[in-house]
C-alpha cells in the first residue's frame, strides 16, 4: 500500500513538473540600483513630494516570484533611494488599480504574519558575504516587521532596528518613505568613500497573493538568500562608530495572591535598564541590569495528547535578540518537515523562568556577538536571583562558528549551569553544509554532564534536506540517551532513537482542475520511527500520509491526513488526566486541516481530528476565527476541544475545553491596547493579560499591564489567583 502511494504521487508529480518552474543559480551579472546623495534631510510622511526625489532614479523592473516564476508582474512597483550623511532613505511606489480597495491587513503588531498582509521589504548585505542579510519590511499602515536572516535558514524574527516608515493610501496604490539612520545598518571601513552592498526588495499584493521581487530568486528560497541579490550602488555611508543605545526603565507593580503558601502580597518599585554598544561594525554587547519582562506576552495554554513535551516559544526581548547564533538544534519546521523531535543544548527559558513559566528576577547579565564573514563567536552569562526555595544561579553559554566554502559551517557550543546545589555541564559540537542550492546537511552531536550523581548522557542528529520547486525530501536521525539532561536546554523526549524520512511534491501542472481557485497540489508522506535507545526497541511508528493539499490562489488551504500508528508504553501516560497503562497499541487517526484566506475580514482556521487513540477512540477539534473589520481592530477567538470515548485503564468518556480570545485595538502602530483571555476547563485554569502600550518615541515605550491567573489546585482542593498590575516606562537613547 505504502510503495502503490508513493509511486502514484511520484507519477502526478513528474507529469506536472515539465510545466514548472526550476531552481536557477544565482546570475553572474547582478542588476543594480544607484542611491543618489542630497545634502538636505527629508520629511517623511509617506507623500513624496520633496524635490529630492526627483533627483533620484527610479527602478521598477521587478520579475514575479509567485504565482509563475519569471513573469512579469500584474502591477508595476518603483523605487527610489537617497541618502545624507544621517539617513538612507527608500521611497517606494506600489502601483495598484484597484488602489485602496485592493489593500490587505488585519491588524497593527510589530512583526505581523506575511501571510495576512500586504507588504514591502528590504534586505541589505552591508559585508558582501552573500550570506547575511538584515531585512526591514512595511506594510501599507507603516506597521513595522524586522530581522536577521543568516544563510537563509537562521533568523533572528524578533530583532528591532531602529528606522521610520511612514506611509499613504491612494487611489493608484500605496507609498511608503523609508528613513534609516546609518547606525542602524552594518557595513564595513574601507578605504574606498564609495560601498556597493548587496540588496533585494520584495512585494506582496496579498489580494492575489502574487509576489514580486527586484532581483528574481526560486520561489522555494526567500529574499534573504543573498546569493540572488541585486547591488545598491554609490553609496557614501560615514565610517562606522561607536553606537551605543541606552535603554533605562523605571517600573512599579503590585501583586496579589489567594491561597498560595510563601508568597506574600507585595508592592514593588523597580529602576534597570539595557545598554547596547556596537563596538565596531562586527561585534555588539548588551548588558542588561535588573532585567524586566513585564511587557512581554503571556504563555499560551496548550492541551497536549502526544508523548512529546510541549515546547513553549521565548517571548523575552533581550533573548530574542541574536538568538540564532546561540539557537543550535534540531526540531519540526512551520510545515512540519524534520520530524516531531526536537532537541536544543540552549534554551533560554530555563533562565529567570521556572518550570511553570512564573518570572524568577534576574540581578544582572551581559552578551556579547561578534559576527563576520569567516566566523562568529558569542557569550551570555546570567546571574539569577535566590527566592524562595530556588538558590542563586549562575548561567553561562559560550558560542563560536566557523564558515567555510560559500555557506557552510561548523562550530561547537558550551552551556554551564551553576548553583550551590550542583553544576551541569553539555559541550556541543555542530555543522552546518550546503552542498548545492538545493541540497543541505545538518548535524550535532552534544554530550552533558552533573555533579549530583555524575551522570552522562549524549544526543545528536543528521538532518539532510532536498528542496527544489518540485520537492522538499528529508531524512532526519536523532538520538538521545537515557541519561542526556540539558539543564539549559530543551529535550522534547528521552531515551529515544528516531528516524523520520519524508517528502512532499509541489505541483502546479495545468492538468489542475479549477486553476482560477487551486495554485498548488502538495501531497506528501511524513514516517516517524522511534526505538528506545536503551533496548533498541520499537516504542513509536507513525506513518502520516498526506494525499490531499491544496493550497488556493488567495491563502488558503485544505488538507487530509491518515496516520496509522503504533505505540508501545514502557511506562504509563497520562494525557489530560487520562491513564494509559503500559503495552503495545495499534491505532489510526484522520485529520482535515482548512484555511480560508487569511487576510480577509473575517478568516477561518481549523483542524478536526477523529479516529481510534490506544485503546479507546478521540475525536479533536481546533478552530480560529479571526474577525478584523479594519487594520485598527483584530479580534481572534480559538475553540479547542478533546473528546475522548472509553480510553485508558479506567476506559474513561470526557470532553476537555480550551477557550481564548484575543483583542488587539490600535489608534496607529504606536499606541495599541491588548487583550488576551484564555479558559481551560481541565483544571478550570483562567488567565488574562491586559496590556496598554504607547511608543511615543522610537523603540521608548510606556506600559500599563494587568495580569490574572487563577486555577483550581487538586493536591490542597483549594483555588488559587494571582493579580499583578504593572506599569512600566522605558526611554531609548542612542549615541
Amino acid at each position: 500500500m505504502i510503495k502503490k502511494l508513493y509511486y502514484l504521487l511520484l507519477f502526478v508529480s513528474t507529469f506536472s513538473f515539465a510545466q514548472d518552474a526550476s531552481i536557477f543559480k544565482p546570475d553572474s551579472i547582478k542588476k543594480t540600483i544607484e542611491a543618489t546623495p542630497i545634502i538636505t534631510s527629508l520629511k517623511v510622511d509617506g507623500v513624496m513630494n520633496d524635490a529630492e526625489w526627483r533627483m533620484a532614479k527610479s527602478v521598477s523592473d521587478f520579475i514575479q516570484i509567485e504565482p509563475f516564476q519569471g513573469k512579469n508582474p500584474t502591477h508595476k512597483t518603483e523605487v527610489r533611494v537617497l541618502y545624507n550623511k544621517h539617513y538612507l532613505y527608500f521611497g517606494i511606489f506600489a502601483h495598484d488599480s484597484l488602489g485602496k480597495k485592493a489593500i490587505r491587513a488585519t491588524d497593527f503588531r510589530r512583526d505581523f504574519s506575511i501571510r495576512q498582509h500586504d507588504l514591502i521589504g528590504l534586505s541589505f548585505d552591508g559585508f558582501n558575504d552573500k550570506r547575511n542579510a538584515m531585512a526591514l519590511v512595511t506594510n501599507p499602515y507603516g506597521v513595522q516587521r524586522d530581522f536577521l536572516s543568516f544563510d537563509d535558514i537562521y533568523y533572528d524574527i524578533d530583532w528591532d532596528g531602529l528606522w521610520r516608515v511612514r506611509t499613504t493610501r491612494t487611489d493608484s496604490g500605496w507609498v511608503a518613505e523609508m528613513a534609516i539612520p546609518w547606525q542602524t545598518l552594518r557595513y564595513p571601513k574601507t578605504d574606498s568613500p564609495t560601498q556597493n552592498w548587496g540588496f533585494n526588495m520584495v512585494r506582496n499584493r496579498r489580494l492575489t497573493n502574487e509576489q514580486t521581487a527586484f532581483s528574481p530568486y526560486p520561489r522555494s528560497f526567500t529574499n534573504t538568500r543573498m546569493a540572488y541579490a541585486a547591488v545598491l550602488t554609490n553609496l557614501q555611508p560615514p565610517p562606522p562608530s561607536t553606537n551605543i543605545r541606552v535603554q533605562p526603565y523605571l517600573l512599579t507593580s503590585v501583586d496579589r495572591y489567594k491561597n498560595f503558601e510563601n508568597k506574600p502580597d507585595k508592592n514593588t518599585l523597580k529602576l534597570g535598564g539595557e545598554i547596547k554598544w556596537a563596538i565596531n561594525p562586527n561585534a555588539i554587547l548588551d548588558l542588561t541590569v535588573n532585567t524586566d519582562f513585564a511587557q512581554a506576552d503571556a504563555d499560551r495554554q496548550v492541551n497536549n495528547v502526544t508523548r512529546f513535551s510541549v515546547f513553549f516559544p521565548e517571548r523575552r526581548q533581550f533573548f530574542l535578540e541574536n538568538a540564532s547564533l546561540f539557537g543550535v538544534g534540531v526540531g519540526p519546521n512551520d510545515d512540519q518537515s524534520g520530524g516531531s523531535m526536537r532537541v536544543q543544548p540552549f534554551f533560554s527559558r530555563t533562565i529567570g523562568l521556572d518550570n511553570s513559566g512564573n518570572p524568577i528576577p534576574i540581578d544582572v547579565g551581559a552578551r556579547f556577538v561578534y559576527r563576520s564573514l569567516k566566523r562568529n563567536y558569542g557569550a551570555i552569562l546570567m546571574r539569577q536571583r535566590e527566592v524562595g526555595d530556588s538558590p542563586g544561579t549562575n548561567f553561562f553559554v559560550g558560542r563560536f562558528s566557523e564558515n567555510f566554502g560559500k555557506q557552510n559551517r561548523i562550530g561547537g557550543l558550551v552551556t554551564v549551569k551553576n548553583s550551590p546545589l550542583a553544576t551541569n555541564l553539555t559541550t556541543t559540537i555542530d555543522g552546518f553544509f550546503r552542498l548545492s542550492e538545493s541540497h543541505s546537511l545538518n548535524t550535532m552531536a552534544v554530550y552533558s554532564t552533573s555533579t549530583n550523581g555524575g551522570k552522562q548522557g549524549f544526543s545528536g542528529f543528521a538532518q539532510y534536506y532536498y528542496t527544489t520547486n518540485q520537492f522538499k525530501v528529508w531524512w532526519t536521525e536523532s538520538i538521545v540517551t537515557k541519561n542526556f539532561n540539558p539543564e539549559m536546554g530543551f529535550v522534547s523526549r528521552s531515551d529515544v532513537i528516531g528516524t523520520t524520512p519524508g517528502i512532499f511534491f509541489f505541483n502546479r501542472g495545468n492538468w489542475i482542475p479549477f486553476k482560477k481557485f487551486i495554485r498548488a497540489f502538495e501531497p506528501g508522506i511524513m514516517t516517524e520511527f522511534y526505538h528506545q535507545a536503551s533496548t533498541g526497541k520499537l516504542i513509536e511508528r507513525q506513518l502520516n500520509f498526506n494525499p490531499i493539499w491544496l493550497n488556493f490562489q488567495r491563502g488558503g488551504f485544505l488538507g487530509y491526513l491518515v496516520n496509522p500508528t503504533f505505540q508501545r508504553l514502557t511506562e504509563p501516560f497520562e494525557p489530560l488526566g487520562v491513564q494509559i497503562g503500559t503495552g503495545d497499541y495499534n491505532y489510526v487517526r484522520h485529520q482535515i486541516y482548512a484555511s480560508t484566506d487569511p487576510s480577509k475580514i473575517i478568516s477561518l482556521n481549523t483542524e478536526f481530528n477523529w479516529g481510534t487513540y490506544f485503546n479507546g477512540k478521540l475525536t479533536g477539534h481546533d478552530m480560529r476565527l479571526q474577525f478584523a473589520p479594519i487594520p485598527h481592530i483584530s479580534i481572534l477567538g480559538r475553540y479547542n476541544r478533546n473528546h475522548f470515548k472509553e480510553v485508558g485503564e479506567a476506559r474513561i468518556s470526557k470532553k476537555v475545553d480550551l477557550f481564548s480570545i484575543e483583542g488587539r485595538f490600535a489608534l496607529n502602530p504606536r499606541v495599541q491596547l491588548i487583550g488576551f483571555y484564555q479558559r481551560n476547563s481541565e483544571n478550570n485554569l483562567q488567565n488574562y493579560n491586559i496590556r496598554l502600550s504607547w511608543e511615543y518615541q522610537p523603540l521608548s515605550y510606556i506600559y500599563v499591564v494587568f495580569n490574572h491567573r487563577g486555577f483550581d489546585n487538586l493536591q490542597t482542593q483549594k483555588t488559587q489567583s494571582e493579580d499583578h498590575v504593572i506599569a512600566k516606562i522605558s526611554y531609548l537613547k542612542q549615541f
